[in-house]
């Protein structure tokens, strides 16, 4: 498998690296580079029951943690980050920071030399899991201290599985969140990665999910920006195997003065690649969204396809959306298309659904499930499905509208 060459850094280099950068969102003002990574573990909470597959981690411990005895045998390695690399240290080092340099930007640099809690996952060729596999990140805002995770995801050659990957906070604390996760498809590999990310109104954060895939690899990816606090937010697949293919559906909605960016990028490098991105945002209140969508087409990926869409729904006339796409293409024998809009909820929809009995609160939230409708429709399990239809109607009954 293709990968960066790794670099060391230290936290004096790190503060010399530029931020990110997150066209059209001010975020410099939120302070995310100042860190202090002192999370404590959390008690008497739970989001798994005893039988799901997966593992939690509570703060900096786990807590639930369970993996069928066929899984354990076929040397399927599910466990916190701390464990891992105490217990499997080569495996460890093997794949942190090759998807993501350790001199990329300032605050994925940060997270790697501060992060105290996070998962490891480890599937080797040939494993196919049938169970859902669950990753939960519970971020402890009870008191000070901010939350540094890392989450590193490897899926052999051949391998298939379907992850649902949760962000969650306990507590209403005033805290920081820096969350960087690292996916590696080796050859043939099969994933359906679904996240929801729902931190709460108090906490301002960093989200760096990345992913590389080698020839044949296939990534799904449905992404739920649920969170209530301002929130920048990479998701970034590097397409380097020959016929590696990934769909990147993001849907976001934010509420109240939230500030929320999301930069979506594919780079089709190997020949015969195919990047899909496909966003929806739902804006209310006065909050504001940016999607940055980018396809990139590296010299040399001939017959590679990047196709990408960009849909912003606001409900408030106080509301600030932008959808920004952009192709680079650097090659001639491909294919690539983007399309975007920004606007604000259809009268005559809307009209039609009153007109049929129903009160303008309900016709607003079946406009709003049905724009989110094809992002949901790409969920393959029903538990994610139902899990994000919870969210959203959790965020549409606390909103000002």
């Amino acid at each position: 498998m293709t990968k960066y060459q790794k670099q060391d850094i230290s936290l004096t280099a790190a503060q010399q690296l530029p931020l990110p950068n997150f066209p059209k969102v001010k975020y410099a003002s939120w302070h995310l580079d100042q860190l202090m990574p002192v999370q404590k573990a959390i008690s008497n909470a739970h989001f798994l029951t005893a039988e799901d597959v997966g593992i939690e981690i509570l703060g900096t411990q786990a807590g639930h943690q369970y993996l069928p005895q066929e899984l354990i045998n076929a040397g399927v390695l599910v466990m916190s980050i701390q464990a891992a690399k105490k217990d499997y240290p080569q495996l460890v080092q093997r794949y942190l920071s090759s998807v993501i340099p350790a001199d990329q930007d300032r605050l994925s640099a940060q997270n790697l030399l501060q992060y105290n809690a996070g998962i490891f996952v480890y599937i080797p060729d040939n494993v196919v899991i049938q169970s859902l596999l669950q990753l939960v990140l519970v971020q402890n805002a009870t008191t000070t201290g901010d939350a540094v995770q890392r989450i590193l995801i490897y899926v052999g050659k051949n391998a298939q599985c379907t992850i649902l990957q949760q962000l969650r906070t306990m507590g209403e604390a005033t805290i920081k969140s820096s969350t960087v996760i690292e996916v590696f498809l080796d050859a043939g590999a099969n994933v359906q990665y679904s996240a929801i990310d729902a931190l709460s109104a108090n906490t301002s954060g960093y989200l760096n999910r990345s992913a590389l895939l080698a020839d044949n690899a296939q990534l799904n990816w449905a992404q739920a920006e649920f969170n209530r606090g301002n929130m920048v937010m990479h998701l970034d697949t590097m397409l380097s195997g020959q016929g590696a293919q990934t769909h990147a559906n993001v849907m976001a909605m934010v509420s109240q003065k939230q500030v929320q960016g999301i930069n979506t990028r594919v780079s089709n490098r190997g020949r015969h690649t195919i990047g899909h991105i496909l966003q929806r945002g739902v804006i209310l209140d006065h909050a504001a969204l940016v999607f940055n969508g980018v396809g990139n087409i590296i010299k040399g990926a001939k017959g590679a396809d990047a196709q990408q869409e960009s849909r912003i729904l606001m409900l408030s006339k106080k509301a600030r959306g932008d959808a920004n796409p952009l192709l680079l293409i650097d090659e001639s024998d491909v294919t690539a298309g983007h399309a975007a809009s920004v606007g604000r909820m259809n009268a005559a929809q809307l009209y039609y659904l009153m007109s049929r009995g129903l009160c303008e609160k309900v016709a607003r939230r079946l406009v709003i499930r049905g724009f989110m409708g094809p992002i949901l429709a790409q969920i393959p399990h029903q538990v994610v499905r139902e899990s994000i239809i919870e969210d959203i109607e959790r965020q549409l009954k606390d909103a000002h509208q």
